[in-house]
């Protein structure tokens, strides 16, 4: 079962890109600050964000940070969605 913050967090706008730039590769910080055009403060106040959701995961590389996603809540959001996707499969008359 999906909870309600795993909504919450992808309500947000910069978390959702901050997801789409990690779905090819994982990042450093400093790759995503260069990628997103934000501050470092501002990227990794939202990465904070998506590991505490557990939505990203990271390793220390030497003296980076490096980020990728993990797909657990990203399964759980998928199959909370599984029941509605005939409602926009079907096409009205």
């Amino acid at each position: 079962m999906v909870s309600v913050d795993a909504f919450a967090v992808l309500a947000e706008p910069t978390r959702r890109r901050i997801l789409d730039t990690l779905r090819h590769a994982e990042h450093s910080v400093g790759e995503l600050v260069d990628a997103l055009g934000m501050s470092q403060p501002a990227v990794s106040k939202h990465l904070k964000v998506l590991r505490e959701a557990g939505f990203v995961s990271c390793r220390t590389a030497a003296q980076q940070r490096i980020y990728r996603i993990d797909p657990s809540p990203l399964r759980a959001v998928d199959g909370w969605l599984e029941p509605y996707r005939e409602l926009w499969a079907e096409h009205p008359d």
